[in-house]
């Protein structure tokens, strides 16, 4: 590792997704109750969020495409 790399951001990209995505997946049912339609829409979209979140955060990083 250079004396530099120790300084960088690591970017927390993946974790906000993660985070984001939780966030929709509980709170959908609650707040679209009235039009089912959207909760579910909304319930797969945090979910969508969250998976690629923990793909950026976990996956990628063991495949050597990560930082």
């Amino acid at each position: 590792m250079a004396h530099n790399q120790h300084n960088r951001s690591r970017g927390n990209g993946g974790f906000f997704l993660i985070l984001l995505g939780a966030l929709v997946f509980i709170t959908a049912p609650i707040y679209l109750q009235d039009d089912p339609a959207l909760g579910m829409t909304a319930i797969a979209i945090g979910f969508a969020a969250g998976g690629a979140g923990f793909y950026i955060r976990f996956v990628r990083g063991r495949r050597g495409g990560g930082r």
